[in-house]
């Protein structure tokens, strides 16, 4: 699976970019601990460790137009770095080997609809975006972890946030995910015999429950899930037991120093995952209006 927004994107995520149409930036620092790599069974791979350290950044440019009362489209750049990559195999590195540098190009067009209001505020507000993520990463196949995954991707979403009180929200973010086939795959996860591998598909869902305790301060339970449900081919052939599953939740919190300028702090404890790491995600993201 290439790198996709698991728990990046949490409060009010369905809204209006905040500070109105216009050019906005984002600026992601993540960081990844993982405890263990896991099989097809959820359990720990069978070499003496299996831990994975990754340190990001991610620079995001926002359009939105602001011509129609209704909806408005907009344009969404994202170019990740990763400035740390690290896995511990207790083999010297020997099986498992990781790099850094910049990764993939995303790209996106979407539809934000202006919010639903109510006698007391807006009740709902999404997004429709399409997403297509280009192979401009950095990549070798002798490296089992890479910014760059080596194929396309399409991976569209559906963004909404639904106010149950004036200061009460639920937000989702559901994606879907197709790829295609990477032409130099990892003989160390593959075999040296393989020419071409493609990830299945996959859906992908970041959710977020808030209280507004001041119009400054909101907080509240953040979470992802992502499922892999078609069979990763091999050499233009499905095999079985490489779907990948994760869940993450955990506390987080956004404060607005202003409309132009809003900081997300998100903390995540990862669970039930299945050929991938499992371990804890922190992502701290500032949004500011240009």
């Amino acid at each position: 699976m290439p790198t996709v927004n698991l728990g990046l994107t949490t409060f009010y995520d369905g809204a209006p970019i905040p500070g109105g149409p216009g050019w906005s930036a984002s600026v992601y620092s993540s960081r990844y601990e993982g405890r263990r790599i896991t099989d097809s069974r959820g359990d720990k791979i069978g070499l003496p460790k299996s831990t994975t350290s990754v340190d990001a950044t991610a620079l995001q440019l926002i359009y939105q137009d602001g011509a129609s009362k209704n909806v408005n489209w907009g344009l969404s750049f994202i170019l990740p770095v990763l400035t740390k990559a690290e896995v511990n195999d207790g083999l010297n590195n020997a099986v498992l080997k990781a790099q850094d540098g910049v990764a993939d190009l995303r790209a996106g067009a979407f539809l934000q609809f202006e919010p639903l209001m109510g006698k007391n505020g807006p009740i709902f507000a999404h997004r429709l975006e399409l997403d297509v993520v280009l192979p401009t990463g950095k990549y070798n196949k002798d490296r089992a972890i890479n910014p760059g995954a080596n194929f396309w991707s399409v991976n569209p979403y559906w963004a909404a946030t639904l106010w149950l009180t004036p200061r009460t929200t639920v937000t989702w973010n559901a994606h879907y995910l197709w790829n295609a086939k990477n032409n130099a795959p990892s003989p160390a996860l593959y075999g040296a015999d393989v020419k071409n591998v493609q990830a299945g598909q996959a859906v992908h869902i970041n959710f977020n429950a808030a209280y507004a305790f001041t119009d400054q301060l909101h907080a509240g339970i953040n979470g992802y899930w992502l499922k892999q449900f078609t069979d990763t081919k091999v050499n233009g052939n499905a095999v079985s037991g490489r779907r990948e599953q994760v869940f993450g939740i955990g506390p987080g919190a956004m404060y607005s120093f202003s409309r132009n300028n809003i900081l997300y702090a998100n903390l995540y404890f990862e669970s039930g995952a299945e050929n991938r790491a499992e371990g804890n995600r922190f992502v701290l993201r500032w949004v500011h209006k240009l």
